[in-house]
């Protein structure tokens, strides 16, 4: 879960490093949304994944 929690806080910040005003550039638009995005389906595999049986 750190994972995707990780992933979430990375795609926010590529977000935020995006120079053009308003987010408006290609890591503002695509990038920081799509690693977002990832973040946020690995978390809900990781709390929905049936885990091992011992």
């Amino acid at each position: 879960m750190f994972v995707g929690i990780g992933l979430i806080v990375l795609g926010f910040v590529i977000i935020g490093l995006d120079g053009e005003p308003h987010g408006n550039g290609f890591l503002g638009l695509t990038l920081g949304p799509i690693v977002t995005l990832a973040g946020f389906i690995f978390e809900f595999y990781a709390i929905f994944a049936k885990g091992e049986k011992n």
